[in-house]
């Protein structure tokens, strides 16, 4: 029963017994190509009043579900990778989600766009969600799927010239096209092959998330045309940025080779979801090749270059979790091997670096280059400095997924989505994606990690 009701313009609070209710109604959340959208839980015709109404009416039974689900989630991420991955892992989930919004498209489609909080202010940014993408793929699909359409129907209409990814969809809350880099006029300061791989790939894993490939079905010539793309431009990137953009331009970048030759791949596994057996037997050829040039070329005696013409020189390649986590098998075992051995000697007090370059790293991406090992040593002794930065870093703000790896300090971003990217061991499992994906699936005609 409601005790107490204040209202304070769109702002409502409830006491309800000893707890004490608080909302917040924006009314319009985002606009979309000129469209203004409510939040999701509108979709139906709801007022603030039924939200407050529904919220008091279910916290009990929520409370009691959402109990039940913590408990069974941190038992998983400990037995996944022990008790300092699940302890960053549960740091991370609220974050991740918070830094989104859910709303309805004008016929009930759920769109879930991110902001990218802490740098540019832009909305829908692909190599955002894409590092966030494993919290999602494991406990949602649809939510990735809400992610990706946004950027799959921008890059289908003429506005959209190039024959590569779009970066994002504008400024949040205002999603009406590209503000990033050249934008719409110019590929000056794109991120070509970094966006297009994403894509790929994330097409890929929804399809093995919710067993159907349904979203790729949809846009077929447009994920056609972009795997065209990195088959002519992939293997060896021209002097371009990537996600870690803040390091700046370069040319031939082994990880993002990487990358490209994944979805190439990935793109020749959805079309043998639809059944082109033909192109998926032309685009698997494809990408094996990439893959067996890509060895020769970043070879520099233990390890793999930061780019190919480059020797000694080094890189997280955390690109290569993708050969293991949708069962792509292009690369041999040994590449991974040799990895995680020449990180585990160049690691700092808190963290492996991101590359050669400089002592600062990236948190999500350290924890998908420790899960291209399957020894649960290794993962945790790379997992270990992670916990101790996020425990004794001097710079207290949310979450900050970059930082130095010398004196723990923020480098640039806090309370950001791709913290959600630790979620990754979580997929590294068939059977534990299995486990959580036929929780929100019905159908499971597509195994997770291409089992």
């Amino acid at each position: 029963m409601l005790a107490a009701r204040i209202d304070f313009g769109n702002v409502g609070a409830m006491a309800v017994s000893r707890h004490v209710l608080v909302a917040y109604d924006d009314v319009f959340s985002i606009e979309y190509f000129n469209r203004k959208l409510r939040p999701y839980w509108r979709k139906d015709g709801a007022n603030f009043a039924d939200l407050l109404r529904k919220a008091v009416n279910e916290y009990e039974s929520l409370l009691q579900r959402a109990t039940a689900f913590d408990r069974e989630l941190t038992a998983d991420l400990t037995a996944a990778g022990g008790r300092e991955y699940a302890e960053l892992s549960v740091l991370a989930y609220r974050q991740a989600i918070g830094a989104h919004k859910l709303v309805a498209d004008t016929d009930g489609t759920p769109l879930f766009f991110a902001k990218e909080n802490f740098s540019n202010g832009c909305i829908d940014t692909v190599d955002v969600f894409y590092p966030s993408a494993p919290l999602f793929l494991l406990l949602n699909p649809k939510l990735v799927e809400g992610q990706m359409k946004p950027i799959l129907d921008y890059a289908s209409l003429p506005r959209w010239r190039w024959p590569f990814a779009p970066h994002d969809l504008g400024t949040y809350p205002l999603a009406n096209g590209q503000v990033y880099g050249g934008g719409e006029r110019t590929e000056e300061n794109q991120m070509p092959v970094e966006e297009t791989g994403n894509m790929l790939i994330l097409a890929l894993a929804v399809a093995r998330a919710e067993g159907a490939a349904n979203l790729a079905r949809s846009y077929w010539p447009l994920l056609t045309k972009w795997a065209d793309y990195l088959r002519a431009k992939g293997l060896d990137p021209e002097n371009q940025l990537s996600t870690d953009d803040f390091a700046g331009h370069l040319a031939h970048n082994a990880n993002l080779s990487i990358k490209a030759i994944e979805a190439v791949a990935s793109y020749a596994e959805l079309a043998k979801l639809l059944g082109d057996s033909e192109r998926a037997t032309a685009y698997r050829k494809s990408a094996k090749q990439m893959a067996e040039q890509w060895e020769h070329m970043a070879a520099d005696g233990d390890h793999s270059r930061l780019a190919f013409d480059k020797t000694g020189t080094w890189s997280q390649k955390y690109n290569l979790v993708w050969d293991k986590v949708l069962g792509l098998n292009l690369f041999a075992p040994s590449i991974a091997h040799a990895e995680i051995a020449f990180y585990l000697l160049h690691q700092n007090e808190f963290g492996l670096p991101l590359d050669n370059r400089k002592t600062y790293t990236k948190l999500d991406w350290i924890v998908w280059a420790a899960t291209l090992t399957d020894d649960p040593k290794e993962f945790q002794a790379l997992i270990a400095p992670l916990y101790k930065y996020a425990d004794q870093t001097p710079s207290r703000v949310p979450l900050s997924d970059w930082y130095d790896t010398i004196d723990a300090k923020q480098q640039g971003f806090q309370a950001r989505s791709v913290v959600g990217g630790v979620f990754i061991k979580m997929l590294a499992d068939p059977a534990r994606w299995r486990k959580w994906s036929l929780q929100v699936n019905s159908a499971s005609a597509i195994a997770p990690a291409g089992n």
